[in-house]
């Protein structure tokens, strides 16, 4: 055993509750691509929103995105695991609870993201479209937003390892992820730092899986131009 400025350094007895650790990825890898899903779905309409002629639904994207990106996350998982059940009268799980706050937060900034996409598209297919009759739905669908898509892929993989770093946030309020599993393991030894290291180099293998996948995935896209 080491001892170095307060902290105990011996990953000896932590080695058997490193597999509890380990099962924290499933939870994390859960709420991380269920709340980058809706995101991405909320992320689109609010995007449209931002680019209609409607005054009112341009006010609403605007107002939306302003608010989650103006305010911390970790608020916004609190007013809704806390706050909302005293609202609606229905308790809210910390799993679900994390996915919306998250979710919720992630298509905030998903929305400016697929904007820039859309906007970056030329106007005149656009103009062309709709001077062959082309309805602005079926215009969106197929024209303009498989291009954005296409343009903006490694600005989604940004925010999806985005999300997964701070999904570590969803353990203030309970959820077994690999945050709270390895804070439960150092309260179990009273040393925190070998199970919070284990944590971090868990993080940073998804972070660094997530990064080589998302360069794999934009080298193929150049390639099918």
């Amino acid at each position: 055993m080491a001892r170095n400025g307060g902290l105990f350094l011996d990953f000896g007895p932590i080695i058997p509750s490193i597999p509890y650790i380990l099962k924290g990825i499933g939870v994390t890898i859960q709420i991380v691509a269920v709340s980058a899903l809706l995101g991405f779905f909320l992320g689109i309409i609010l995007s449209l929103f931002k680019i209609s002629r409607i005054k009112a639904l341009q006010w609403f994207g605007d107002a939306y995105t302003s608010i989650f990106r103006g305010t911390p996350l970790i608020l916004q998982l609190m007013i809704i695991y806390y706050g909302l059940p005293q609202i609606i009268g229905y308790e809210i799980s910390a799993y679900m609870a994390s996915i919306m706050a998250f979710g919720l937060n992630s298509g905030a900034y998903v929305s400016e993201v697929i904007r820039a996409g859309i906007e970056a598209i030329d106007k005149g297919q656009r103009e062309a479209a709709m001077a062959l009759g082309v309805p602005y739905g079926q215009m969106m669908k197929d024209i303009i937003l498989p291009q954005a898509l296409k343009n903006i892929l490694p600005a989604l993989m940004n925010e999806f390892i985005t999300l997964t770093k701070e999904s570590a946030l969803v353990s203030v309020i309970g959820v077994l992820d690999i945050m709270r599993r390895s804070y439960i393991v150092g309260g179990e030894h009273y040393s925190f730092f070998p199970p919070m290291l284990v944590a971090g180099v868990i993080y940073y293998l998804m972070v660094m899986g997530l990064t080589l996948l998302g360069k794999a995935l934009e080298r193929r896209m150049k390639r099918s131009d």
